[in-house]
This record gives structure tokens, C-alpha cells and sequence, in this order.
């Protein structure tokens, strides 16, 4: 008997993903990549369609996979033709709505408040910057929405789309330099 072919193998790039939230708690959901179904963490508050800054919301909307952040010192190299970044200790991301340079990738020395990518636990060893409010910028729209590792029972986030790591290692390789992910 032959094997039947996984709905994510093949030649086919996916040119979208689809995330929605369970009936049963709207913080946990399933992130859809062609035909296969993986369980994720939302915002502490569910999909909202008013996302602001702090609200813990997942925003309900399409948002384009701007690049990947990954720990070279934890993994290897990510497959995937989205740009590619080591994640290093300077790097953070402004979450400060009076700064010019709120919801962009700063370089900050260790230790300052910001949203430190390169974090102790591994929620971060594997980041999808999301675009969420960069295009351009509103101040207090929101910031540093991200597709990221989940936690153990995938608790919620602060805002992102959070998976176990075995979905990065599938899902990666198969996703079109334009993808998008359509939160519904």
C-alpha cells in the first residue's frame, strides 16, 4: 500500500494561510496551510477588527508575512523564501508610541525595556514579522504582531498567531515569497 502524500508536500507554494478562532475559547484557534489544520494561541482578548496598542487583541484582518527571525544560536537555519534575519542581542522591537520609530525593529542594548526578540524562553526562536500597522505607521494602532512559538496549552499572546514548533519546520518551506496570513 502506498502512502498518500501530505496536503503540504509537493512542488505548490501556499500563497495564503487561514487563522480562526475555536467556538470553544476564543485566545486558542487553528492556523489552515493548504489543507492541513494546526492548533494555535491568540490574543488574550480573541480577533478584534479595533485593534489598539496593549488591547491584547489579534487583529482581524489580511496581513502580509513581512520576514523570519530566527535563533542561530538554538536552531537551524530556517527553509523559506521570505527574508531571512538572525535574531541578535541588540535586536527589539519599539512598542513605545512616542518614539518615531514605534512598531519597527530597533537595535537596543541588553537590558533596556522593549520587545526583546532574543528572549530566555523560545517564544521567539522562530518569528514571522506580520504586517500589522506598518504601512504606514499609526502610533497606538498596535505593534510587534507577530507569528511566533506558542507556549505549553497555548496560552495567550499578547496579540500574535503562536504554533509549536513543528509547524515552522512544515509549513516554512511552503509558503510564497507573498504569503499572507487571512485572520478571520
Amino acid at each position: 500500500m502506498r502512502n498518500r502524500p501530505s496536503s503540504l508536500a509537493g512542488p505548490r507554494k501556499l500563497s495564503s494561510l487561514r487563522v480562526f478562532a475555536s467556538v470553544h475559547d476564543r485566545r486558542k484557534g487553528f492556523l489552515v496551510a493548504g489543507g492541513t489544520v494546526f492548533p494555535c494561541a491568540l490574543g488574550r482578548s480573541g480577533i478584534r477588527t479595533d485593534k489598539r496598542e496593549g488591547d491584547g487583541g489579534t487583529p482581524r484582518t489580511a496581513l502580509p508575512l513581512r520576514g523570519v527571525f530566527y535563533r542561530a544560536d538554538r536552531l537551524p537555519r530556517p527553509r523559506t523564501l521570505l527574508p531571512l534575519k538572525r535574531i541578535g542581542p541588540r535586536d527589539a522591537w519599539c512598542d513605545d508610541r512616542a518614539d518615531r520609530r514605534y512598531n519597527r525593529l530597533i537595535d537596543r542594548p541588553p537590558g533596556e525595556a522593549e520587545e526583546r526578540l532574543q528572549r530566555e524562553d523560545h517564544l521567539y526562536d522562530v518569528v514571522v514579522e506580520l504586517g500589522w500597522n506598518d504601512r504606514p505607521v499609526i502610533r497606538g494602532r498596535g505593534s510587534a504582531i507577530f507569528w511566533h512559538l506558542a507556549r505549553p496549552g497555548f496560552t495567550p499572546t499578547a496579540g500574535c498567531v503562536a504554533v509549536e514548533r513543528h509547524v515552522f519546520a512544515k509549513v516554512l518551506p511552503r509558503l510564497a515569497r507573498h504569503c499572507r496570513i487571512l485572520v478571520r
